[in-house]
């Protein structure tokens, strides 16, 4: 199910950002803020959902609450003229690479399993 969601979210904004202007500078930085974040609540969904303890609501939460944070904390970086939105970088990209290194380890568990399970019927 979360499979499917995820292939329409994508197939969706690629379509809109086909279509949809181009962003200017001034807003690149909150965009690019904002999407790292979301990756990082996608990957975190992904990996509890390989865990078995996927929760909706904490998906949902997650996902805009980072995003939304993370804009407001560039947005009071910009007002400062101190770059902020690095921390939350450093943050978010490294929870991404902690996630995908889960979900890595658990399908090659997986393919390792099913390789074995393989050579023992033949055995």
């Amino acid at each position: 199910m979360i499979i499917i969601a995820i292939i329409i979210g994508c197939v969706l904004g690629a379509i809109i950002g086909m279509n949809a202007p181009i962003i200017s500078y001034m807003y690149s930085n909150y965009l690019a803020i904002a999407i790292v974040a979301a990756l990082d609540s996608v990957f975190g969904g992904i990996t509890s959902v390989l865990k078995g303890n996927f929760d909706l609501k904490i998906f949902i939460t997650g996902f805009f609450g980072n995003a939304i944070l993370s804009i407001l904390l560039t947005w009071l970086g910009v007002k400062l003229n101190i770059d902020i939105y690095l921390a939350a970088i450093v943050v978010f990209v490294g929870r991404m690479f902690t996630n995908l290194a889960i979900i890595r380890r658990y399908y090659i568990e997986k393919w390792t399993t099913k390789i074995y399970k393989k050579e023992e019927k033949k055995a």
